[in-house]
C-alpha cells in the first residue's frame, strides 16, 4: 500500500477509534467516521466494505498498540510493584475514559472484533498479570500461596465488570473510581509486608488519584 493510502486508512483507525472509546460502537456512523478523519464516506468505503470491517480492524490496531506497550513497561519496570503501578497508569490513559458501552456493543454487534477481544483478554492482558505475579512472588513482594492463575482470571473479569452499568449506573459511579477501588484491592490482597512497604515508596514518588 502506497504512502498516502497507510496514511489515510492510519487516520480512518485512529479517528474511528477516539469516537467509539467516547460514544460507544452503537451510536457511531460510517458518516461520523469520515467526518473526522476529514474525509468523504465515498472515501471511507475504498478501505473498508463496512462497519463491521471497520470496528474489527480498529480492535486488532488497539490490542496490537496495547500489548506493545504492556512489553514496553515489563521492560522499564524496576520490580514487579513497580510494573503494577505502571500498568495503572496506563489504564487510567485508556480503560477508564472508554465509554461502559463500548464492550457491549462489540459483544452484541460486532462478533469478530469481541472475538479478539477475547483472545486479547486470555492470552496478552491475562498472561501479563500472571508473569506479574510470578515476579513479584520471586522479588518477594507477593505472598507464595497466592496462585498466579486464579488470581490473573480474577483481576480480568473485575476489570470487564467495571463495564457493566447495572452492577456500576453512571449515575452513582464514575470508571476512575471504580478502577482504583478495584485495583487497590486486588494489590492488596497480593502484597506481603515488604510488597506493601515498596508500594507506599513508590507512592510518595508518584501518588495515585483522581486528579492524574
Amino acid at each position: 500500500m502506497k504512502r498516502e493510502n497507510l496514511e489515510a486508512k492510519e487516520k480512518i483507525l485512529s479517528s474511528a477509534e477516539e469516537l467509539f472509546i467516547q460514544y460507544g460502537i452503537r451510536s457511531v456512523t460510517m458518516d461520523d467516521v469520515a467526518r473526522a478523519a476529514s474525509m468523504s464516506k465515498k472515501t471511507l468505503y475504498q478501505y473498508f466494505d463496512n462497519k463491521d470491517g471497520l470496528v474489527t480492524e480498529v480492535a486488532l490496531n488497539h490490542f496490537k498498540k496495547e500489548a506493545a506497550e504492556f512489553e514496553e513497561i515489563s521492560k522499564q519496570a524496576k520490580d514487579a510493584v513497580h510494573e503494577v503501578l505502571l500498568v495503572s497508569q496506563c489504564l487510567r490513559q485508556h480503560v477508564f475514559r472508554m465509554n461502559p458501552s463500548l464492550l457491549f456493543d462489540m459483544q452484541k454487534y460486532h462478533g469478530r472484533a469481541w472475538d479478539e477481544y477475547l483472545e486479547f483478554k486470555h492470552e496478552i492482558i491475562r498472561g501479563n498479570i500472571e508473569r506479574n505475579i510470578e515476579r513479584g512472588k520471586k522479588e518477594g513482594y507477593f505472598r507464595q500461596e497466592v496462585d498466579a492463575r486464579v488470581m490473573a482470571i480474577l483481576r480480568v473479569e473485575v476489570v470487564q465488570l467495571m463495564f457493566n452499568t447495572k452492577a456500576f449506573p453512571r449515575d452513582t459511579f464514575d470508571m476512575q473510581t471504580i478502577g482504583l477501588q478495584i485495583l487497590d484491592h486486588f494489590i492488596h490482597g497480593l502484597f506481603t509486608d515488604a510488597g506493601r512497604k515498596k508500594y507506599e515508596e513508590y507512592l510518595i514518588q508518584e501518588p495515585i488519584n483522581h486528579t492524574h
